[in-house]
């Protein structure tokens, strides 16, 4: 099988990664947080290694993350929100950052990860895509997705509003899975690969959203997170 083949480490799990791409960091923080070895094999996109034969036989989708599990017999699982779900069903026995599924609120747990994936992920994206890596510019679509990002905000400050967390009083996942790409706001409103244009929706996070990034600054706070970002930008650098 493939996956013997990147063992090189023989780590119990291997994830395929990107440097800069949001959405596997996610990943890592809950394995920083669940303090699971891991070993990390990062694709070059501009090379289209995603797409290669060995990684679509994991991952038919062709994107990243993609984890193999080897632990459990070579268990292979793709979209980070359900490996996020992986993980804490499978190895967060004591339900640090998790809730069981008998719990009142597990429910609204995973309804806050669908909410990630369908109202941050693709929007933050969307807008990355329009402000970084579109040939032209478009100032239409821009301002439609910072105008998206900032209504989703809205919906977070409004559950934020009286309490830390989104789901039973701790951080769990739900919350988790929200900070990568949040992190990446200041880029996203910024200057991008286009000339500056002031007529385009801008962002005073902590001003405009105050509850939303006061628990943003909570999460970012905690060691697993902060260790997260501070790698990625080790990476970044390499």
């Amino acid at each position: 099988m493939f996956a013997t083949k990147f063992r090189r480490n023989l780590s119990p799990l291997t994830l395929f990664s990107h440097k800069g791409g949001p959405n596997p960091w996610r990943t890592v923080t809950a394995l920083k947080e669940l303090n699971l070895p891991y070993e990390t094999i990062f694709h070059d996109f501009a090379k289209n290694e995603q797409k290669n034969e060995r990684h679509l036989a994991y991952n038919p989708n062709g994107r990243v993350p993609t984890l193999i599990d080897h632990h459990n017999n070579d268990y292979t699982i793709w979209e980070s929100d359900a490996i996020l779900a992986y993980l804490t069903d499978r190895y967060d026995k004591e339900r640090k950052i998790s809730l069981s599924h008998d719990h009142p609120d597990y429910h609204h747990l995973l309804q806050y990860l669908f909410f990630q994936s369908s109202g941050q992920g693709v929007i933050w994206g969307q807008a990355s895509w329009f402000n970084f890596y579109h040939p032209e510019p478009v100032a239409s679509a821009i301002s439609r997705y910072r105008n998206e990002i900032k209504r989703v905000l809205g919906v977070l400050e409004t559950i934020l509003q009286e309490k830390e967390y989104l789901v039973a009083n701790k951080c769990t996942i739900a919350d988790l899975s929200f900070v990568t790409w949040n992190a990446l706001l200041p880029s996203i409103f910024g200057p991008g690969k286009h000339e500056f244009n002031e007529a385009l929706p801008q962002l005073d996070f902590k001003k405009e959203f105050s509850k939303t990034y006061a628990w943003h600054q909570r999460l970012v706070e905690r060691p697993a997170v902060a260790a997260t970002l501070k790698e990625r930008e080790q990476v970044l650098q390499q």
